[in-house]
Order: structure tokens, then sequence, then C-alpha cells
């Protein structure tokens, strides 16, 4: 059983690294801990009584980040009946997270690299979830004979540029809610038999 110390001080951690992912989502990765520790609450030693380094505190939250997209993609692996609904669960992941994804993509490269090979670790984790999806429905005959990886590589493709376009798309408003069915039903047309 935990003590009443121990749950305080994870509950603080967990409350550093959610402020964190909502400033770093606004704002961008060259936010400040002493911001992040104000919107927090804490003190800015609290930070780093709690993560060793900002690289610790990035590569904590980041990795949580995807591991939940990671769990979900399993998820949605084992439980969408076809590469339309297994789609429309990406995309819904997605747009759940759509600013602070669009700054991990945009702002990936900035990070330090032990950061970036969380993220890579991760993006790998889901690249593998999607190709055994869609290896299946290939072995169903549903999907044409297109290497897998190149299937993934597409479908992030085309989310990644009308992320990264957004001020062109939908300046004003999310841009993966007000294209993600034209972007599941091109993909779907480029994919499927």
């Amino acid at each position: 059983m935990k003590s009443k110390r121990q749950i305080q001080k994870e509950s603080t951690r967990q409350k550093i690294m959610d402020t964190a992912y909502r400033i770093y989502a606004r704002e961008g990765f060259s936010a400040s801990t002493a911001k992040i520790a104000r919107e927090a609450g804490v003190s800015h030693g609290t930070v780093f009584a709690h993560f060793q380094s900002l690289n610790e505190l990035l590569e904590c939250m980041i990795g949580e980040f995807q591991i939940s997209i990671a769990a979900e993609f399993h998820e949605m692996e084992e439980s969408s009946k076809s590469i339309s609904d297994f789609l429309d669960a990406h995309l819904k992941i997605l747009i759940d997270h759509e600013d602070f994804y669009l700054r991990l993509i945009t702002e990936r490269s900035l990070l330090p690299e032990e950061v970036q090979y969380v993220y890579a670790d991760n993006q790998a984790a889901a690249a593998h979830h999607f190709n055994r999806m869609m290896t299946r429905e290939m072995k169903n005959g549903a999907v044409k004979e297109i290497p897998v990886h190149m299937l993934f590589n597409t479908w992030l493709g085309l989310i990644h540029y009308y992320l990264c376009n957004k001020e062109f798309f939908s300046p004003d408003e999310p841009v993966l809610a007000r294209y993600s069915g034209e972007l599941k039903h091109t993909f779907l047309s480029l994919i499927t038999k």
C-alpha cells in the first residue's frame, strides 16, 4: 500500500507532466520549465525534484503520450472490423490530441536526440499495428498488394501534410476534424480493390 506521501509525490509528478503537455501543445517545446511550474502551481525547483532534467521531463511526457496512442492502436487493431473503422479510430485519437501531435511532428527535430528516439520507437509501434491490420486485409483481398510500410507512410503523409499546412486548410478550427472524412475516403480509394 502506498503512503500518503508517495501518492502526493506521484500526483505532483503527473500534474507537472499534464501541465507541460498543455503548454507544449499551445506554445511549442521552447516554453520554459518556469512557466510549467507556475501553471502547475509548484515551485520551479519542484519540477527538477521530480525530473532530473528537461530531457527527462520531455522523455517521460512524450513517452506517456506515445504509449497511450500505441495502446489505443493495439486495441483498434484487435477490435476493428474493417479498414474504415481502423482509420476512423486512428483519426479520432489524433483529433483528440491534434495540437500536441502537430507540435510533436513539426518541432521534433528541435528536441534532444534521446527524446526523438522515444518518439521514433513509439511511432514504430503504431506502424506495427497498422501494418498488421493492412497485411490481414491484403490476405482477405480487400487491399491492393502494396508494401505495407508504404501504406503507413502514405496515410501519415496525408495526415501530416494537412496538419503542417493547417493555416491554409483550416486556420480557425481543427484541421483533422474538418477533413477526416475526405482524408479517409481518399486513402481508401487509393489502396482498396
